[in-house]
């Protein structure tokens, strides 16, 4: 009785009497009634349900009142009704009474949603008594999944229904307990699959599993309850079985008794309403009940119906009633039936008003725990909660309690701001309380990078190496930091060591490198961590630090940039995709990582043109500069030899044409003679090869690059004598030698040699004496030719005029005597030809093309015909020729167009014999002329 006083009482339901509703004229409304005779009632599915006992008119009704408080009701059974259960779950009523005298209980099944001339409908009716001993039902329970069913009798025996409820056929009945104490209370509990039925006397309690065969069942205790004081609580409290008795409450698992509440007096009602206790007691002050009390009217006793909150310890509500008949739940609300057809409804204040009422007075008391736990059990926000925890840390705060007031703080993380704790913390100086509040504002991922920097700060003010070291080194699966953050702070508090491990573990490469060359100067071991990286990572971190490795291990470096750029793998081993496929970085862009390791730089370079004969352009280049500055700056005759050598022979290996002009320069630039000239060469730039001798007054030379060039470049020979003819010196060797190729080529008018030599002082007329003899007799054996050729088309073209003249006067005799075609003997009929050609008609029909063409002369006046053609279409070409290029805006192209046509082919083969000008065009004329008279005549 003691512990029941300690509990604190609250008002958290309003009570209310339910009336009728108010008539048309608005009068006041009179308090409802429930008919007389009402033994038993249950709810759900949106009613409550009542069984009365035998009236006057001889019916036993079951009503039903919705929430409209309209009363319907149908006859169940002809004397009473003595139990009721409506599954909440399902529209299927369960009733126990009798239909004639004695003690025969029937069980009904009704089925609510389905009608049988206006009333439910009734799909099973079956004796409740067990076997053939008549005794009385006590109680009665069924699961929600319609396939259990138990009924309590007053002997101590359980009828157990297995199967569907609801149909005889489907469903097999059998007693499950037998004893000697009556059964005073029924349960089920299911959990996941597995399904236990309580069993309750008024001495002892049982459990017995349903979901085994043969139903194995267990003593919980060795004392029970009366009648209706005993319920199943919901997963709030784990769904335990609730045994009231007159000292204690119980709470028992199927297995084994749970905890126990000392509320004394003798209980009446036991129910269960949405985590709330509800007992009706007999008043303290009123004589004694019968413990197992029966279906009599009872007096007007007074009765005190208590609602209690068993996971917070207090009393919701308590209040005096006038003998209860039962406490139903519907609707949200509890109805609470009493012997004079009243209903009283207990309407339960929302969760806000409650707290609001409690945390005033609790706050007050400073009571905050029983506040939180009120305020978790009705389910408040998090919002809310934060709230109290709040103002429970400022109270603990204020109070001096720094310790318990971080806790209340750390309660609030994710709803309070954290700086409101931070601030208070700072000015108090309690950075033990401010580094828990921090670590837990971290492990929940609610921490910024100011909080990781403030967190790191307080560790190293702490100097608290045990604390940090666990921070920084959680997997990486818990890291609740920004990681770059604390890597800042770490390095700047001095932390190399902490830092570099953060940055190691959780792959920030930058940092690590940084901390590594920058702070720690450990220039081995940033090499070693680069060539771990994955290949993206390693290439950037090598140009990004790539000259400062080099300055301190330029060794080391050049082979890991030799491995990057031919076939990189980690040598972490490490896998993963892309891992085991090796990759090539681009090795011209690491050529600026060698400034001042020029040595480092040309085995980086050779190593590279080596394994690799397709690097990158920049890298030849590169390596042909280092060679030739190597060669231009070494001294040893023998080293120079042997460097003039390897830089020629990467000229000659023919990575250099497509940078032609930058070879050259390089070569040029370095004074590099044999790379000079061998560009030159490669280039065709003849030209140059031999200014380059003349420069250097190399006679010999200029002659040699002419006999060698001269069929490809004949202004070679030109610009040789020119160049001897420019000279003050002797050279008339080199002169008659040139002027020999000239004439032997015909390179050049006489005129122009002689032009050409008037400017040497020393060229006198005897070096080009015998050049002019010669050229001389050429000329004149040359126009006798010609005169000889004139003569002879001459005579030609007056023998050919005389024939046509003949032609066109005289008749012509034919007179040949065998056919042109078979050589046969001609015979008639025959065809002939003014050219003197007979055939065979047949002969001339099968072999000509033409009727009007002699077929011996035809290929030859063809050819004639065709060259004739060409020459008209050529004039032709050259009007037009000369119209485009009057209307055209881009003159050359024209030109170039007709060149790429070959127009112009033969004006070129025509200068090549300037003096057989005139002779070659009358010959032409000449030609044609006869060729026209020779077609006339056929």
């Amino acid at each position: 009785m003691a512990a029941y006083l300690q509990w604190r009482r609250f008002v958290f339901f309003d009570r209310e009497t339910v009336k009728e509703p108010a008539g048309p004229d608005g009068a006041g409304a009179k308090p409802f009634a429930l008919p007389p005779g009402i033994a038993v009632c249950d709810s759900g599915r949106g009613s409550l349900v009542f069984g009365d006992i035998l009236r006057g008119a001889g019916r036993c009704q079951i009503w039903f009142l919705p929430r409209s408080l309209q009363l319907s009701s149908f006859q169940a059974y002809k004397l009473r009704v003595t139990h009721l259960y409506q599954l909440k779950q399902h529209s299927i009523l369960v009733s126990v009474g009798e239909d004639e005298e004695g003690i025969n209980p029937l069980v009904k099944v009704w089925n609510l949603e389905k009608r049988d001339g206006g009333n439910p409908l009734c799909t099973r009716i079956f004796p409740a008594i067990p076997g053939n001993k008549p005794t009385v039902v006590s109680c009665l329970t069924v699961h929600e999944n319609l396939n259990f069913m138990a009924i309590g009798f007053a002997d101590g025996s359980v009828v157990l229904t297995k199967g569907d409820i609801t149909r005889d056929r489907h469903s097999k009945t059998q007693i499950l307990h037998e004893g000697s104490y009556p059964i005073t209370g029924l349960a089920f509990r299911q959990s996941g699959k597995t399904t236990h039925l309580f069993v309750v006397t008024t001495e002892n309690i049982q459990s017995y599993m349903l979901s085994v065969k043969d139903y194995p069942h267990l003593e919980l205790d060795t004392h029970g309850c009366g009648l209706r004081c005993s319920s199943l609580s919901d997963p709030s409290q784990d769904l335990q079985f609730v045994v009231a008795g007159n000292e204690c409450v119980y709470l028992y698992q199927p297995d084994e008794r749970g905890p126990c509440f000392a509320f004394e007096g003798q209980k009446l009602i036991v129910h269960w309403y949405r985590g709330y206790l509800i007992i009706v007691s007999k008043d303290q002050k009123t004589s004694p009940k019968s413990e197992f009390a029966g279906n009599e009217a009872q007096s007007s006793d007074k009765q005190v119906l208590n609602i209690y909150d068993l996971c917070n310890k207090f009393i919701a509500y308590s209040s005096i009633f006038d003998d209860i008949v039962d406490v139903l739940a519907e609707w949200g609300s509890l109805y609470v039936l009493t012997r004079d057809g009243k209903i009283h409804v207990l309407q339960e204040k929302d969760t806000q008003t409650k707290l609001e009422a409690r945390k005033y007075m609790l706050f007050r008391k400073n009571l905050f725990e029983m506040a939180i736990n009120l305020a978790k059990s009705h389910h408040l926000d998090s919002d809310g909660l934060s709230e109290i925890f709040r103002q429970y840390g400022d109270h603990l705060y204020n109070k001096g309690n720094h310790d318990g007031a971080i806790q209340q703080y750390i309660r609030t993380i994710g709803k309070l701001e954290p700086s409101y704790v931070i601030r208070k913390f700072l000015d108090a100086q309690r950075i033990h309380n401010l580094t828990a509040y921090l670590e837990m504002l971290h492990l929940q991922s609610l921490a910024n990078a100011d909080h990781t920097t403030l967190l790191l700060n307080c560790y190293t003010k702490l100097k608290d190496s045990s604390k940090l070291e666990e921070f920084i080194k959680t997997s990486e699966s818990e890291v609740h930091f920004d990681v770059e953050t604390a890597i800042k702070v770490l390095r700047q508090a001095g932390y190399y060591s902490h830092a570099v491990y953060l940055a190691e573990k959780h792959e920030h490469h930058e940092w690590y490198l940084k901390i590594q060359l920058e702070d720690i100067k450990n220039y081995q071991e940033a090499l070693h961590y680069i060539g771990k990286l994955p290949f993206e990572q390693a290439e950037s971190n090598m140009k990004r630090y790539g000259k400062i490795l080099m300055h301190h291990v330029p060794n080391e470096t050049t082979e890991l940039l030799k491995i990057l750029c031919t076939d990189y793998r980690p040598s972490g081993g490490s896998e993963g995709p892309g891992m085991l496929e090796g990759k090539k970085a681009n090795s011209e862009e690491f050529i600026p990582v060698f400034a001042n390791n020029s040595r480092e730089l040309k085995a980086f370079l050779e190593h590279m043109t080596e394994v690799q004969a397709d690097s990158p352009q920049g890298v030849y280049d590169t390596l042909l500069e280092l060679r030739l500055q190597n060669w231009a700056h070494e001294q040893d005759e023998q080293m120079k030899e042997k460097l003039h050598n390897e830089a020629l022979t990467l000229l000659k290996s023919g990575r250099f044409k497509t940078v032609f002009d930058k070879a050259l320069v390089l070569c040029q630039m370095h004074s590099f003679k044999d790379g000079v000239l061998y560009l030159y060469e490669q280039g065709k730039l003849f030209q140059q090869i031999m200014h380059y001798h003349m420069q250097n007054e190399q006679y010999k030379k200029v002659i040699e690059v002419c006999e060698l060039y001269g069929e490809q470049e004949a202004c070679l020979w030109e610009q040789a004598l020119g160049y001897f003819a420019r000279k003050e010196e002797n050279c008339k060797e080199y002169i008659a030698a040139v002027l020999k190729h000239i004439e032997n080529k015909n390179l050049m008018p006489p005129l122009l040699v002689v032009q050409t030599l008037a400017h040497n002082s020393t060229a006198t007329l005897s070096v080009i004496k015998d050049y002019l003899v010669n050229k001389l007799q050429k000329q004149s054996r040359q126009i006798e030719q010609d005169e000889q050729r004139i003569q002879k088309y001459r005579e030609e073209t007056m023998r050919i005029r005389l024939e046509i003249e003949e032609l066109k006067a005289s008749p012509k005799i034919f007179q040949k005597t065998k056919c042109s075609i078979c050589t046969s003997a001609l015979e008639l009929p025959s065809v002939h030809f003014l050219c003197g050609h007979s055939f065979h008609q047949h002969c001339f029909e099968s072999y000509s093309e033409s009727d009007s063409e002699c077929p011996t002369c035809m290929p030859e006046n063809r050819k004639v015909m065709d060259m004739i053609r060409a020459q008209e279409q050529k004039r032709d070409l050259h009007d037009q020729f000369q119209h485009q290029l009057k209307c055209s805006n881009d003159g050359f192209s024209v030109v170039a167009d007709y060149f790429g046509r070959g127009v112009f082919n033969k004006l070129t083969l025509i200068t090549d014999l300037p003096s057989g000008k005139t002779a070659t065009t009358i010959e032409a004329g000449l030609q044609r002329e006869l060729l026209i008279h020779t077609k006339r005549s056929t």
